[in-house]
């Protein structure tokens, strides 16, 4: 298991491995990379999003606790979500001064590694490089209220809705893992809002991987976002919001208005 992170140390922008409270710095990129040998505490860097996409898709509908009565999709329900919508570890979510019913959504998120164009579920697995935690920011009133808009592009895609990290992990399975999503009002004790494994999942993280293929080339750094079980909840200016997947790590970010 590897913990792989993206970080800014002064003016330099960097990825390393991250072990314990340890970052060993690398040369390179995700997939191309060396040691240096140098290392480096975390408590003296800023963690950025761990990976910069050129593209970020999201699934809709995808745990059966998330269904809520409606039916079952045949298929992964694909929308994407802007790269500007992107937000680091600790970086704030802001409200837009309009919103009035933004919720959050705790996902585990599929970091792609290689090229996948007509894949396979099969050779899609091999195509993942690893997977991180997300927060696919919504605003209900823009996505589903009585002047909803007809794409989600600003209800999932406005500026800070797709915090993203800590890390992304290599070497585990995440069929299995426990994720779980708190809101922390005005910093008292945070209430546990999704709990649910990724067992739950109606499509994993191949079959995800293989249907979009079909019609648009997957790039090495390209996100998913594979969906949030459960029931979400709103958040408010004062809050915080973490998101926790068993063997990954905490997304954590502070929620300011605009």
């Amino acid at each position: 298991m590897t913990h792989f992170i993206r970080y800014r140390f002064g003016s330099l922008i960097s990825y390393g491995i991250l072990e314990g409270d340890t970052i060993r710095e690398l040369r390179g990129d995700l997939f191309e990379h060396v040691q240096t040998g140098a290392t480096l505490p975390l408590a003296s860097v800023n963690l950025l999003a761990p990976c910069a996409p050129g593209k970020i898709f999201a699934v809709g509908l995808n745990y059966r606790s998330h269904l809520g009565g409606r039916p079952a999709p045949e298929q992964p329900e694909i929308f994407y979500k802007p790269i500007s919508s992107l937000q680091d570890p600790e970086g704030p979510i802001v409200l837009p001064r309009d919103s009035t019913n933004v919720h959050s959504e705790g996902e585990l998120v599929v970091v792609a590694g290689k090229r996948a164009r007509h894949v396979s579920p099969e050779e899609a697995r091999a195509a993942i490089f690893g997977v991180t935690c997300g927060n696919d920011v919504s605003e209900r009133e823009w996505q589903h209220g009585k002047h909803k808009d007809l794409q989600w592009w600003r209800a999932k895609g406005a500026d800070t809705f797709a915090p993203l990290g800590p890390a992304i992990v290599t070497g585990i399975d995440y069929g299995n893992l426990l994720l779980q999503t708190r809101i922390y009002v005005h910093g008292k004790k945070g209430e546990t809002v999704q709990k649910q494994y990724t067992s739950d999942l109606m499509f994993d993280c191949a079959s995800i991987v293989s249907y979009i293929s079909q019609w648009v080339t997957i790039e090495p750094g390209d996100v998913i976002y594979t969906g949030t079980p459960g029931s979400t909840k709103k958040m408010n200016p004062g809050d915080t919001v973490e998101v926790e997947i068993e063997d990954i790590g905490v997304l954590r970010n502070p929620v300011i208005a605009e």
